[in-house]
């Protein structure tokens, strides 16, 4: 997929578009308004990342300049300027998103994932044809179940084809789409760059003709037979990209290695922005400072403000965003000057420190002693533990209970052990006594005795009754022992790093009383705040009063079915970025497919919602906030 990145920091705009490679986006640069404005009318982007401190023509009428033109491309606004009015002005102009500088890269790419699928919401987040899988949040092929090593070009073409099953390409459009302007290729390299992912597919188990050569025209994805493509499209529902353990370090290393190659490269030339700061504080000093160097100090601050951070020099990007500060103020006393010129010594300093770590820890849960959270096991089953003892190390400190926990005076369980290892979150075997009520007995007593730990259910079997049981003792989770630990580490994640579901209004539309109450009884014990509808006709006046953080739709009711009143939110202005869930009991080709026609963000069977409602919902709100 093709990014035209307009951005006029060269630093910044390199360790973007580096980062953006790697994850093998196709990326241009415009270093001005005005070439952005040339570059968007005369390509065929799918994102643009767009700076609002810019020459010529700023962020924000560029993009409100875009949206004017019926320029329909995503929009993500990329600035150091944080305050409200500027995201309102931002936003009002027609961006779809807006992340302040400094940045965490890996926000970054998940808010660019994010805005890819919302502007192709009728394809999933894994592509999918045949047997073949492609995971664009892991840059990742596999057919079989086998992973592909594909050069980035071969990968490009097929995410290209995948993405766009039923249009023909020819090679002048797959340059337009893969190659930056300055590296277009001859034709004949594409059917060279064909040739060769003909043959890693073929050798892959595909058939040597998957992608076919439409004579006179260009190539093509081959058609799927209808019964191939229902199994696609029914398996879609059930595919979850959640990236293993091994497969994140992976895009960590990419982005740590980009970024740190990034900071360096800043590094060697900031003397050039630290000299007009100096200048500027030795003006103030003198009193001669004119409105030219202040002006052109005030760009240099505000430019390492948004750089600085973004590269992992928190401390930094803050005396830079002093400065600037300081200098809008248009300082002119001796007090001024002091105060400028100990901010810019200060930033020398800092500069000169060691650079912290570009990778955070894989939890922002404190644990107390300061490494990976701990997550305490108390369970009789051996073989199960010992996977998850084994597999859970890289990312969390495991500890065991083995042995039944002892009642006290009350009839209470006796809890000092479970206290004194200061756990962040217990894993508690509800086969754990000789009766289930035993364990439920102890999940009711850490409940109320360790309130801040986040306690989870673990059992063979998966029901509603199980569910409620876990509720209304406390629990704030379930989990299948026949989960993947990996499936189950994920899970433990967002539990320890929740997206403020407290503060969350849900609005869930389904004709069924059933499905409403089994809705509110698996995410109320999170903190949100649930509001049920049984009739699509009030769904207008319900929105409004409730204002939600997302919506929750059943695909067919009466009267008004949940696709047309996605449908209808899509084509509202105030309502069209709200998140929307589908539940449904169909996941048949035709309804899947209308699901994310109508540009739903996500789909979760009735069948399965007991697992993956709370997971999805997450997810959702993540995405949105």
């Amino acid at each position: 997929m093709k990014i035209l990145a307009v951005e006029d920091d060269a630093w910044m705009a390199s360790a973007v578009a580096n980062t953006l490679v790697q994850q093998n986006y196709t990326v241009e640069i415009a270093a001005d308004g005005q070439t952005g404005w040339d570059f968007a009318m005369a390509g065929d982007y799918d994102l643009i990342l767009l700076d609002i401190t810019l020459p010529k023509v700023d962020g924000i009428s560029l993009c409100r300049k875009l949206r004017q033109e019926g320029y329909q491309t995503p929009i993500l606004l990329l600035t150091a300027k944080d305050t409200r009015s500027d995201k309102v002005l931002g936003l009002d102009a027609g961006a779809d998103d807006y992340l302040t500088k400094p940045f965490d890269f890996q926000e970054l790419l998940a808010r660019v994932r994010a805005l890819l699928r919302r502007g192709n919401s009728a394809l999933p987040p894994v592509l999918e044809w045949s047997s073949l899988q492609l995971d664009p949040s892991l840059c990742e092929v596999t057919c079989n179940g086998e992973v592909l090593h594909l050069t980035r070009k071969e990968y490009g073409l097929l995410e290209l084809f995948l993405r766009n099953q039923q249009r023909i390409f020819s090679p002048s459009a797959i340059i337009e789409r893969l190659w930056a302007f300055e590296d277009s290729p001859r034709e004949s390299t594409i059917k060279s760059h064909v040739k060769a992912l003909r043959q890693k597919l073929k050798a892959a188990g595909m058939e040597p003709d998957c992608i076919e050569t439409v004579y006179g025209l260009g190539y093509r994805l081959k058609p799927l037979s209808e019964e191939n493509s229902q199994g696609h499209l029914q398996s879609l529902e059930e595919t979850e990209a959640t990236a293993s353990e091994v497969e994140q370090k992976i895009i960590e290393q990419k982005i740590t290695a980009v970024v740190t190659q990034a900071r360096e490269a800043l590094k060697a030339h900031i003397g050039e922005r630290l000299a007009i700061l100096q200048q500027a504080t030795e003006a103030l000093a003198q009193g001669r400072l004119g409105e030219t160097l202040q002006n052109q100090a005030e760009r240099e601050a505000h430019k390492l403000a948004g750089t600085l951070g973004s590269f992992g020099l928190a401390q930094a990007s803050e005396l830079a965003g002093a400065i600037e500060d300081l200098l809008q103020t248009r300082p002119s006393a001796q007090q001024d000057a002091n105060s400028l010129e100990q901010l810019v010594s200060n930033l020398y300093q800092e500069l000169e420190q060691p650079p912290p770590s570009l990778i955070p820890s894989p939890t922002s849960h404190s644990s107390t002693s300061g490494e990976f959270p701990l997550l305490l096991i108390i369970s009789r089953d051996p073989q199960i533990v010992e996977q998850w003892v084994k597999e859970s190390s890289q990312r969390m400190r495991v500890e065991v209970i083995s042995s039944p926990i002892p009642a006290g005076m009350n009839g209470e369980p006796e809890l000092n052990l479970i206290v004194s290892e200061k756990p962040d979150v217990i894993l508690l075997n509800l086969d754990m006594g000789d009766r289930v009520q035993d364990s439920l007995q102890l999940l009711s007593a850490l409940s109320k005795q360790l309130p801040s730990v986040p306690v989870l259910a673990w059992a063979e079997q998966d029901s509603l009754s199980d569910r409620l049981e876990v509720v209304r003792h406390g629990g704030r989770g379930f989990l299948q022992k026949s989960m993947p630990v990996t499936q189950g580490m994920e899970y433990i994640a967002q539990v320890l790093q929740p997206v403020h579901p407290d503060k969350a209004e849900i609005l869930v539309v389904d004709d069924d009383p059933v499905v409403l109450n089994t809705v509110r009884t698996l995410l109320e014990p999170w903190g949100m705040q649930i509001t049920t509808l049984d009739a699509s006709q009030q769904f207008w006046e319900v929105l409004n009063d409730v204002s939600p953080d997302l919506l929750i739709l059943d695909v067919q009711m009466p009267d008004i079915n949940g696709i047309e009143l996605c449908q209808i939110i899509r084509t509202d202005p105030q309502w069209s970025k709200l998140p929307v869930l589908f539940l449904t009991a169909h996941t048949d080709t035709t309804t899947v497919h209308q699901v994310f026609t109508a540009k739903a963000d996500d789909c979760v069977s009735k069948s399965s919602m007991g697992a993956k409602l709370v997971p999805r919902v997450l997810n959702c709100l993540e995405r949105s906030s």
